[in-house]
């Protein structure tokens, strides 16, 4: 009898803890508008292109897409800068997070329906609240994104961030940054590589929160074109 009481007690706990794990990945499935970029060449072309999707900081959520040319790729792309990617940057609701909620199936989805995307060169990059977004993109489809790079983010549930071992990551952090603590890419990176993860971490040394401008650097579009899901 008693055998038979422990038993049904550790299935019931194991099957709770299943239903509980199921609840916790929920998120609220939305679907955010977003500011589109095409290669030069695209209509002149029939190949598919690699995708990269821009996800901005906490001051830029709401209802406005032109909010989005304020910094990072946007504003890039509005100064006249040439990409090679298809660029999708989509806008955040306000009163919540990238990471709070699923804005990537419905947009990984309309993509793919309506341009020519290369599925196994699609990344995800972005800073602040989008760098945590970033994080989690990753975490919530590990299957689908083929690279990440978050600038000054961090992930709320770094002890599962081993599902992610395998997704090429290069994060970026600057050392005197007051906003989002160097430590919540730290601590990322440092459980990455005890499961022997593919992440490069950049230390910012002196720099602050904003960072916007490693967009910049054409060597992180060097990189992406590098990373592809085999």
């Amino acid at each position: 009898m008693r055998d038979k009481i422990i038993y049904f007690l550790l299935f019931f706990l194991g099957l709770n803890s299943t239903i509980l794990a199921q609840v916790d990945n929920l998120k609220l499935k939305i679907k955010c508008d977003y500011l589109l970029y095409l290669p030069q060449d695209y209509e002149n072309q029939t190949n598919t292109f690699p995708l990269i999707i821009y996800l901005h900081g906490g001051s830029i959520r709401g209802d406005n897409l032109e909010k989005l040319k304020t910094y990072g790729l946007p504003k890039l792309i509005e100064n006249g800068n040439q990409y090679d990617f298809i660029i999708a940057s989509p806008q955040c609701p306000e009163n919540t997070y990238w990471s709070r909620i699923n804005w990537f199936d419905s947009l990984y989805q309309e993509l793919n329906t309506k341009y020519r995307i290369d599925k196994s060169r699609i990344y995800v990059t972005g800073i602040s609240v989008g760098g945590f977004g970033a994080w989690h993109a990753a975490m919530d489809n590990p299957d689908k994104i083929a690279a990440i790079v978050p600038l000054c983010g961090g992930c709320n549930d770094s002890l599962k961030i081993c599902k992610i071992d395998h997704i090429p990551i290069w994060t970026f952090h600057g050392t005197a940054d007051n906003a989002i603590d160097i430590n919540e890419s730290e601590r990322l990176v440092r459980r990455l590589k005890t499961c022997n993860g593919n992440v490069k971490f950049t230390r910012l040394d002196s720099l602050g929160h904003n960072i916007g401008y490693i967009y910049e650097n054409q060597k992180i579009y060097d990189w992406f074109l590098k990373q592809k899901i085999k």
